[in-house]
């Protein structure tokens, strides 16, 4: 068992090192637009894999990350706004305690409920939060949003580097490849044991002995700030913090990146957001105004067909 366990685990990290050195390679091969749609691909994957922290493993279904992701995009461009020159840093750690700020707001609530009530509660949280930023012009630019200028990547102030849709590629990467990383030692800990028992049975966990609603709350927080982390990360790329990022929508195709990637993988979010934005890409070119509606029949047939998602299809097709 020992030696079929070490197998799969060097078969895995082989890939991985594969997939992410392909990954660092592709910006110096591809055109200028498919260098941007693939940094951004990541970006939501890391949104998408900020949720399945929470979905996957601890079984807690969110439509609120939009505004763990939007209060990320204010907070660095707030920074960015505020600091002169500006420091890519500091927008990172602003982005970070805002979103983390209102994760901890909207945990304290909402871990309560259970199943449904709680996603729903999250809904309401993300749209309170979203009329909040529409409706406070002075303060957020109301529709108009934020803009800003990009920061240059630095180390205490030395040797700066000016972002290019390459060097963002390749930060972006790396923020991406090290949140993965966490997120799994986080999840394959005795803490992460511990949400999968949540996940699995609440009330025999809570019969234990364990503090499941502390345990709940420290899962939405840390959720919440990785998603933040995607927000900032976007926020730098684009140059702009908007509302509509705070809107529902988000979230809801957020769940449904998880849903195609594979829910409880991790990586299999980031996979189901490439795939997602690839299918949207490719039909708005031929349907102009009615492209999701092949991708919504796609969607479906992979609800059914393939419910494990595109990891778990992967592996069973490998295992076979």
């Amino acid at each position: 068992m020992t030696k079929i366990r070490d197998h799969h685990s060097i078969i895995f990290w082989t890939g991985f090192a594969v997939i992410v050195a392909l990954l660092g390679v592709a910006p110096l091969v591809l055109p200028e637009f498919w260098r941007r749609f693939l940094t951004e691909s990541l970006i939501w994957g890391l949104l998408a894999m900020a949720s399945d922290g929470l979905t996957g493993y601890t079984g807690m279904i969110s439509f609120g990350h939009s505004a763990f992701f939007g209060l990320g995009m204010y907070g660095a461009a707030a920074a960015l706004i505020l600091f002169s020159p500006p420091n890519l840093w500091l927008a990172i750690a602003f982005g970070l305690v805002a979103s983390a700020a209102v994760a901890l707001f909207v945990a304290y609530f909402s871990i309560r409920l259970r199943d449904i009530y709680f996603a729903i509660t999250t809904l309401i949280f993300s749209q309170i939060f979203y009329v909040l930023i529409f409706t406070w012009t002075e303060v957020t630019g109301g529709e108009n949003g934020l803009t800003f200028t990009r920061p240059r990547l630095s180390l205490f102030g030395l040797f700066p580097v000016r972002f290019t849709t390459t060097t963002m590629h390749w930060f972006v990467l790396a923020v991406v490849v090290l949140s993965y990383l966490l997120l799994r030692r986080v999840m394959h800990s005795p803490f992460g044991m511990v949400l999968q028992s949540i996940r699995e049975n609440e009330a025999r966990t809570r019969a234990i002995g364990y503090a499941v609603q502390r345990y709940k709350m420290v899962s939405v927080m840390l959720s919440g700030l990785f998603a933040g982390l995607a927000g900032v990360l976007y926020a730098v790329q684009k140059e702009f913090a908007a509302p509509d990022f705070v809107y529902f929508v988000v979230s809801g195709e957020t769940v449904i990146y998880n849903v195609m990637g594979g829910i409880g993988t991790l990586v299999g979010p980031i996979v189901g957001a490439a795939f997602f934005l690839m299918l949207r890409e490719t039909f708005s070119r031929f349907f102009t105004e009615h492209y999701l509606i092949p991708v919504g029949i796609i969607f479906i047939a992979m609800v059914i067909f393939t419910p494990q998602g595109l990891l778990g299809f992967a592996r069973r097709w490998l295992n076979r």
